[in-house]
């Protein structure tokens, strides 16, 4: 057994008023992520519309809060004019952002008429790749006009009366990026003042939406942070959130680097923050700019070969590719390839939750996080069914319990190094010190009456005793302890076998005078639930 672990949560202490949105997810038409999982007018269940019913069904069962859409890279040299009207006018058009034919059968309509009926809100990204502030401007009008102009009513004409009413609305994709189209990579300022023009016109036409504009696609990104500085001193002002991408990379067998992903999310974070209030002091301003990580994930890359001392060339030489054998594909939706991930359902679910938690640790500033994959990760597909992996269970958990106020949660354990390392020439790791095993963040709902303590036991080997200190609330007392958890981490949820890994109870635990004493297992996942007895009204005061 290993040292003794300790969780505090105090009352006095709050971060911030969590948002719903941060555990929301991230739609790209990316292989069959649409054609095949969303998308298939074969499928059994298919409606008259081609949308699979049993994984809508399954979706609007987790209750989950957002989607962005429709992209991503693709969406930079997308026109959604060519994905509007009869489905045989619409334009087949090259995706070379991807390599792809896009058909344009699930088009603008069909993107938030699909939203609507999974129950959640639409994120809409524009497209200021090749797309012009006037496509913007059109775009807004007949998404959310009432009606009474050319576009509002040719929406209305094309089937859907009222208005779509998209409240969020992200101005581009990723424009720093050398491998985006229309990339405003070597002229922020520039993209700075596109941005500003076009949250201004866009918010004319719609005085109730936000807007958010893009930073550095990665921490990696050579001109990091200095672009985004640029950028939001010419739309500071007319802007509401800052759009934030990271993509965490481990090598292969290193499961402390994989779950100490966190610790770099937490850098990406709070330097953006800081950035944020630097140029809110620049212009003199009140006003506090809020994060959306609207792309995020982590995942096994194999090391490749690295180049030093190139810098930025290194990007350029990595996505200038030119290569005259490579085809274009068309997905065909009742033909889709399973896609196959390295590892098993624990460690996936464990580096997710491990940058949720960071994520809610940051509540006062992060208030929208859709994670890339995030469909998948709440119901994983094939084309013949639909099943729930570990990673739906503990997504599903943080929607549930992760609500209110987060709070500032101390944690004492015992702490690992890690060593820095590169993936490649751009993904390259400083490395970390102190971190601790046991990671972990809180949410207090005063009005149901519920703490409840989110727990990630990051070692590999050791079950840790753990007690954790809730006795500031006064009134309060254990309800329960689930626990995500499988010796196998090879092990995987199936259609066949769906209960392979799933939540269970920890018994065991005993509570007294505030403080629960409990074991949490390696590499485990952990909610720890507190209520509040009612007074002597029935009431949660």
């Amino acid at each position: 057994m290993a040292e003794q672990a300790k969780i505090t949560v105090h009352p006095s202490y709050e971060v911030g008023e969590i948002s719903p949105r941060l555990f929301s997810t991230f739609l790209e038409p990316i292989g069959t992520m649409v054609n095949g999982t969303m998308f298939n007018p074969k499928h059994p269940t298919a409606d008259g519309q081609g949308f699979r019913q049993d994984f809508i069904e399954a979706l609007r069962a987790t209750d989950m809060p957002a989607v962005r859409l429709p992209g991503g890279n693709f969406v930079s040299a997308w026109d959604w004019k060519d994905s509007i009207g009869p489905k045989e006018q619409r334009k087949v058009r090259l995706d070379p952002a991807w390599h792809q034919y896009i058909t344009n059968e699930v088009g603008h309509d069909e993107y938030l008429q699909w939203a609507e009926k999974v129950q959640a809100e639409p994120l809409y990204t524009v497209n200021l790749g090749t797309g012009d502030m006037r496509d913007a401007m059109d775009l807004v009008e007949y998404t959310n006009h009432e009606g009474g102009t050319w576009w509002s009513d040719l929406r209305r004409k094309n089937g859907h009366e009222k208005p779509y009413d998209v409240r969020t609305w992200y101005l581009g994709n990723e424009m720093d990026g050398p491998w985006q189209i229309g990339s405003w990579d070597k002229d922020p300022r520039g993209y700075g003042v596109r941005a500003n023009e076009v949250s201004k016109a866009i918010k004319w036409i719609d005085g109730r939406i936000e807007t958010a504009v893009c930073a550095s696609s990665a921490p990696f990104m050579d001109h990091y942070p200095q672009w985004e500085e640029t950028v939001l001193q010419e739309c500071f002002e007319s802007v509401d959130y800052l759009s934030m991408h990271h993509y965490h990379s481990a090598p292969p067998g290193d499961i402390k680097a994989l779950l100490g992903g966190a610790a770099y999310y937490e850098d990406f974070i709070n330097t953006e923050v800081a950035l944020c209030d630097l140029v809110a002091a620049k212009c003199r301003s009140p006003k506090r700019l809020m994060l959306s990580i609207d792309e995020y994930g982590a995942m096994i890359r194999p090391n490749s070969p690295l180049h030093p001392g190139y810098g930025y060339h290194n990007m350029i030489r990595a996505h200038y590719r030119f290569d005259p054998e490579k085809k274009y594909v068309l997905h065909d939706p009742d033909n889709m390839t399973e896609r196959f991930i390295q590892g098993g359902d624990m460690l996936q679910m464990l580096s997710m939750v491990s940058i949720q938690l960071a994520f809610l640790r940051h509540a006062d500033r992060v208030k929208i996080g859709c994670m890339t994959g995030g469909l998948g990760a709440l119901c994983s597909a094939n084309r013949e069914h639909v099943w729930k992996s570990a990673s739906h269970y503990a997504f599903t958990q943080m929607m549930e319990y992760a609500r209110g106020t987060s709070m500032r949660t101390a944690v004492e354990s015992e702490t690992f190094d890690l060593p820095g390392y590169a993936i490649d020439d751009t993904s390259q790791y400083t490395g970390k010190e102190g971190l601790d095993y046991i990671d972990a963040a809180s949410a207090w709902d005063r009005e149901k009456g519920r703490l409840a303590v989110f727990v990630v036991n990051r070692s590999q080997e050791n079950e840790y005793p753990l007690t954790v200190d809730v006795s500031g609330f006064e009134g309060y007392v254990f309800e329960e302890h689930q626990e995500i958890f499988s010796a196998d981490l090879e092990l995987r949820n199936t259609y066949e076998q769906p209960d392979c890994i799933k939540p269970g109870i920890h018994r065991g635990g005993i509570f007294e005078k505030g403080r629960l004493k409990t074991h949490v297992k390696p590499l485990s996942w952990n909610v720890i639930l507190m209520k509040k007895l009612p007074g002597p009204d029935g009431r949660m005061s």
